[in-house]
């Protein structure tokens, strides 16, 4: 049974840092691609971050280019993202997903955690 499960969501202010991690089991995680999405309230899911699996090669939204930063750890089958300068604007469920495929088409990928909260407020 394939599992993602998220951690390290949080109340943080504005500015804050924040980093997340997905821990993946039931599938060989080494071999498919992380990525992270987020819902905010009201609005539909969006990509957030991917990497391949090699790691060589990570995709950001440019909403959060410069300020998050996607790694793994194909040893422990982890995917984290590194939240630095948050905003209020970045609240929302954040969801660890994995695909065959660097994409930030939500349809691609068939493996998804169940999110972490995140809110930046003051």
């Amino acid at each position: 049974q394939v599992q993602l499960v998220e951690s390290g969501g949080g109340l943080v202010q504005p500015g804050d840092s924040l980093r997340l991690s997905c821990a993946a089991s039931g599938l060989s995680f080494s071999t498919y691609v992380g990525a992270w999405f987020r819902q905010a309230p009201g609005k539909e899911r969006e990509f957030v971050a991917g990497i391949s699996p090699s790691a060589r090669i990570p995709r950001y939204a440019d909403s959060v280019k410069g300020r998050f930063t996607i790694s793994r750890d194909n040893a422990k089958n982890t995917v984290d993202l590194q939240m630095t300068s948050l905003k209020p604007d970045d609240t929302a469920i954040y969801y660890c997903a994995a695909s065959n495929l660097l994409s930030s088409a939500e349809g691609r990928y068939g493996y998804w955690g169940q999110g972490t909260q995140v809110t930046v407020s003051s």
